[in-house]
């Protein structure tokens, strides 16, 4: 089943923005927030890749069993220079933040931060949470729009039948359906669920580059087998992207795209900017409380900046 906008709208991609093969990127597994850390699989950044279009950062998580794990419990942090987009399977995530926000992440609700000149939050499982499973993700901002001011919104896709295919698209447009929410550069974020057996073809603009998260079961996509908690990486140029579950399950995937981020970012901790300098000033202003404003409610301390490393940090853009 084919579904999305109409591709031949796009102008024809120069030779050197032609499809490549799809590139497998694996995760590593990472402890998340501080000393009750909960571990996800980080698939960006990572040495071959940093970004996929704006996205520059992606964790994947559970299930997990909240009685062993002990959940999420990440004390108040700051960002500066990014969007945060958290987007659950299962579970519930308390959000509060500087803003004044206080909000429940919840299955199939998009709920979408932006940090700007900087921000902070905190993020801890609700006592009703026994299964713990989801994705959080950041964009980073562009150069004109990383001192956006604080932000927050929420907002709940209508899930789109398409074959035997369920779409929720929850930025960007794709199936016939467009999200309202803000983002800074032309960006697509979906949750797919093929069932066994079945798949979909989605028409694509040829400008963006995609990543195809897989969640669970075994996706093949454009031809290439992508197991759990991997990332395909597609290339600009296609005007369609095919799924395919030949699973004896259901299979589900996040789908993200955008047009190649054109900036060089410095990433480091929970901070994006363009220079080491920028990343010293964020840190200097969390230690010494200032930019980021307080989050009210959380019953803890702040999370402390690691140390800065001993060298510069260097730029990362967009791999070639």
């Amino acid at each position: 089943m084919r579904c999305g906008r109409e591709a031949t709208t796009d102008p024809q991609p120069a030779a050197d923005e032609r499809p490549a093969g799809v590139e497998v990127l694996t995760p590593r597994a990472v402890p998340l927030g501080g000393p009750r850390a909960m571990t996800v699989r980080r698939t960006l950044p990572q040495r071959a890749r940093s970004l996929i279009g704006a996205w520059c950062f992606a964790d994947h998580y559970g299930p997990d069993d909240v009685a062993v794990t002990g959940g999420m419990d990440v004390a108040p942090h700051p960002h500066t220079g990014l969007q945060t987009v958290s987007w659950l399977f299962t579970g519930e995530i308390e959000h509060r933040d500087s803003l004044g926000t206080h909000a429940t992440v919840r299955p199939g609700e998009l709920n979408l931060m932006t940090g700007g000149r900087g921000i902070c939050h905190s993020e801890v499982s609700t006592p009703r949470t026994t299964i713990l499973h989801g994705v959080q993700l950041w964009l980073a901002l562009p150069d004109a729009h990383r001192d956006a001011p604080r932000d927050f919104q929420h907002y709940v896709p209508t899930p789109v039948e398409h074959g035997d295919a369920t779409v929720r698209v929850f930025l960007g447009d794709l199936c016939g359906q467009s999200s309202p929410v803000r983002v800074f550069t032309p960006l697509l974020g979906a949750e797919i669920t093929v069932p066994a057996g079945s798949g979909v073809s989605l028409d694509t603009y040829r400008s963006f580059e995609h990543g195809v998260l897989v969640d669970s079961g075994t996706v093949t996509a454009d031809g290439t087998p992508l197991r759990p908690a991997e990332l395909g990486y597609l290339s600009p140029g296609r005007p369609r992207l095919t799924l395919t579950n030949d699973g004896d399950g259901p299979a589900r995937l996040v789908l993200l795209g955008g047009e190649p981020f054109g900036e060089e970012i410095v990433m480091w901790w929970n901070f994006v900017g363009r220079s080491h300098d920028d990343i010293v000033r964020a840190r200097e202003d969390w230690a010494a409380g200032r930019r980021y404003g307080e989050v009210s409610g959380y019953d803890g301390a702040p999370l402390p900046a690691p140390e800065l490393p001993n060298a510069p940090l260097k730029p990362r853009g967009r791999a070639r």
